[in-house]
């Protein structure tokens, strides 16, 4: 499982885009966002390369959570 930390993500839209962007290469991952904490957990087979450019063209800026 990946965990990114995206700040920018601040209601119910923001967590769909990025859930979209992230299936559209990885139709199968398992997604959850968490709002108030600004994270995205993603389990599936896409790397971390290709998460962060598809979450960069929704518009966020994610980076990997600690």
């Amino acid at each position: 499982m990946i965990r990114f930390q995206v700040s920018q993500m601040t209601c119910g839209g923001c967590a769909r885009s990025v859930t979209n962007a992230v299936k559209s290469v990885d139709p199968d991952a398992k997604v959850e966002v968490d709002i108030p904490a600004g994270t995205v957990a993603i389990d599936g087979d896409a790397s971390e390369q290709e998460l962060v450019a598809v979450i960069r063209e929704a518009g966020y800026e994610p980076s990997l959570a600690r």
